[in-house]
This record gives structure tokens, C-alpha cells and sequence, in this order.
């Protein structure tokens, strides 16, 4: 890492719910974006994802766009949809790259789009961005 230590991207205690049917990508995603002020929590279909969130508190979701049982567009409509989540940043990362899943996602209310394969450490960077972007960080 150039000599660098290690330091954490994401602060101010940011509780991040991850959607994703693959328990790689889950894994990974506790692993990369957990910290001393961050912690993950997941779920590995929409509906379990919708169930968390209305359970828990939650300043950002990283939701996957194609998954069984309730697919990503369909959760992001169901978020969307109720008045308490209505600006709460979701970001869409997923495998599609094509304009016609792009525009959908964002038509639906996605805050921000991320591909895979996910560089771990630019998506840290992003959920910051977006989370101080929203109003929903509460670090400086």
C-alpha cells in the first residue's frame, strides 16, 4: 500500500444494509466496508432486505439488481414507495451494465449505480460521497 497505513474510508457511525443473493459479494461487503463507525448488515433477497429495513435503522442500502424472490427494481419500487425511506440513498450494484438497467434504475429512484466486479475501496469512497451527499452522514 505505498508504506500508507491502513485507514478507514467510512465514519460517523454509517449503518449500511446490503441486498445481494451471492454470499460472496454479502461477505465481501461486510469485510471491506465494516470499521469501528461502520457496520454492515445484509440480506439475500429483497424481501428479507425490505423486512430489515423496516426493522432496523439504516443510512444507506447497496441493493443488487437481479436476485430471486424480489428482484432490485422491485425492492427499490417497494422503498421508494413508503414515505419513511422515500430519500434514503440506495445504490444499485450489479453485473447489468446495460443503458436499458442504468436508466431503469434510476427512473425508480436509485441514488447512484455500481458495477461488478465492485472495487471495494472506491465503493467505500462512494457510500461516503452519497451518505454526505443526502444530508444522511452525520461525519464532517
Amino acid at each position: 500500500m505505498s508504506g500508507q497505513d491502513y485507514r478507514y474510508i467510512l465514519d460517523g457511525g454509517v449503518r449500511i444494509l446490503v441486498v445481494d443473493d451471492d454470499p460472496i459479494q454479502r461477505e465481501f461487503a461486510t469485510v471491506f466496508l465494516s470499521g469501528p463507525e461502520a457496520s454492515v448488515e445484509t440480506a439475500c433477497d429483497g424481501a428479507e432486505g425490505l423486512a430489515k429495513l423496516r426493522a432496523g435503522r439504516y443510512d444507506i442500502v447497496l441493493l443488487d439488481l437481479e436476485m430471486p424472490v424480489m428482484n432490485g427494481l422491485e425492492t427499490l419500487r417497494a422503498i421508494r414507495a413508503d414515505s419513511a425511506f422515500a430519500y434514503l440513498p440506495v445504490i444499485m450494484v450489479t453485473s447489468c451494465e446495460d443503458m436499458a438497467s442504468i436508466d431503469s434504475a434510476y427512473d425508480n429512484g436509485a441514488t447512484s449505480f455500481v458495477t461488478k466486479p465492485v472495487n471495494w475501496r472506491l465503493l467505500a469512497y462512494q457510500v461516503r460521497y452519497v451518505l454526505r451527499a443526502s444530508g444522511y452522514s452525520r461525519a464532517a
